[in-house]
């Protein structure tokens, strides 16, 4: 029976610290990669610690001189054996800290690799599918009020039209990949600070089909899918607005050997409009007011988006400023800005007024403004 306390060379009563300290010091002077170092000696530290650390199993082990399933197979190294779960490591809670031998790659990665071929049969991977696209489309400030319809063009990879994207010249049938005996996947030997692991990698040679083309598609060299322009028919509602993105399913660019196709994001992009300013579904105008309209009361008249997008330059809307209106705010017109997306309500329209000193009265004008004064 091994004595866990020797290989660590801590007391019976030593206390969760000092197995600590011991294991961090044991691990450094031991480990493989080191000059010096034994992977034998590495790995009886390494169980001896997985039992002393934990609280129950050091009690099992104090009590019956064993540890359980962990010890019995040979600790938590031992060939990867028992009920070990290398992704539910805890390494922290261990006082491993793996920077102190060097540079050993990406934990997680290890271990992912590892352990998904572990337990169960091989997993067949496929080909991914084609990867998404995004466009940016630019339309009018009108083009967005009334909605229109467009046709993107670019070039992506497309399904092969000669083999129907199997990669395989008409006629001719797929064949077992002799690379990886037609699971899809090999595995690689891979040394580790854990010692040599086996990893499962998709094979180089079909990319994870586990099939070839006995006489690969002459137009494709067999990848099931060439260079070409795409069209693609758009809809852009009415209210759409600057920046936002229209998702189009299965648009983007061709899977491999005929899987799914990405999707096509096209970002919308709206130009900025000479006279209006756009703010969410309101519009924004700015209107230089005559004080001598405003004095007699007139309504006031602002271009409206409705004509402009209907192609009527001399289309306008009238509005009345209330009596006390502060000029310094935005008078609000309802109902007459951009359509809200999705929905049939409306924005409104904001007019930012612009007012500038009048020319200097005759004499008439000035006798009338001084009764005015009198009158206030």
């Amino acid at each position: 029976m091994k004595d866990y306390y020797d290989i660590l060379g801590v007391a019976k009563t030593a206390n969760e610290e000092d197995i600590k300290k011991a294991y961090r010091k044991l691990a450094h002077k031991y480990h493989p990669d080191k000059s010096g170092g034994d992977e034998a000696k590495f790995k009886e530290i390494n169980e001896a610690y997985q039992v002393l650390s934990d609280k129950a199993k050091r009690a099992q082990y104090d009590r019956f001189g064993s540890a359980g399933p962990a010890g019995a197979q040979g600790g938590p190294w031992g060939g990867f054996g028992g009920g070990f779960n290398g992704a539910n490591v805890n390494w922290e809670g261990m006082g491993f800290d793996p920077s102190q031998f060097g540079d050993m790659g990406d934990i997680g990665d290890i271990f992912e690799s590892i352990f998904e071929g572990m337990g169960g049969r091989p997993r067949r991977k496929t080909y991914s599918k084609g990867s998404d696209l995004e466009m940016h489309e630019q339309i009018t400030l009108e083009e967005a009020f009334r909605g229109v319809k467009k046709t993107v063009r670019f070039r992506t990879l497309v399904q092969c039209a000669k083999c129907g994207g199997k990669g395989a010249e008409p006629g001719s049938a797929l064949e077992q990949c002799s690379t990886c005996g037609g699971q899809g996947e090999i595995r690689e030997q891979r040394h580790t600070f854990f010692g040599n692991v086996s990893q499962v990698k998709t094979c180089v040679k079909c990319h994870g089909m586990g099939e070839i083309p006995k006489k690969p598609c002459t137009a494709c060299k067999g990848a099931g899918r060439v260079e070409a322009e795409r069209s693609v028919a758009i809809e852009l509602l009415p209210g759409i607005d600057d920046n936002q993105i229209i998702k189009v399913a299965g648009m983007g660019e061709a899977g491999e050997r005929g899987t799914a196709s990405g999707d096509l994001y096209v970002r919308v992009r709206v130009k900025p409009h000479p006279v209006f300013a756009r703010h969410g579904a309101d519009l924004v105008v700015s209107h230089e007011l005559d004080l001598v309209d405003l004095l007699l009361g007139k309504k006031i008249e602002v271009p409206s988006i409705s004509a402009v997008a209907g192609g009527t330059s001399a289309g306008m809307v009238s509005a009345e400023i209330p009596p006390h209106f502060n000029l310094k705010d935005m008078l609000r017109i309802p109902r007459e800005g951009m359509p809200r997306f999705g929905s049939s309500g409306r924005g409104d329209l904001l007019v930012n007024f612009i007012i500038k000193a009048p020319k200097r009265p005759g004499s008439k004008a000035q006798k009338l403004l001084e009764e005015l004064e009198r009158e206030r």
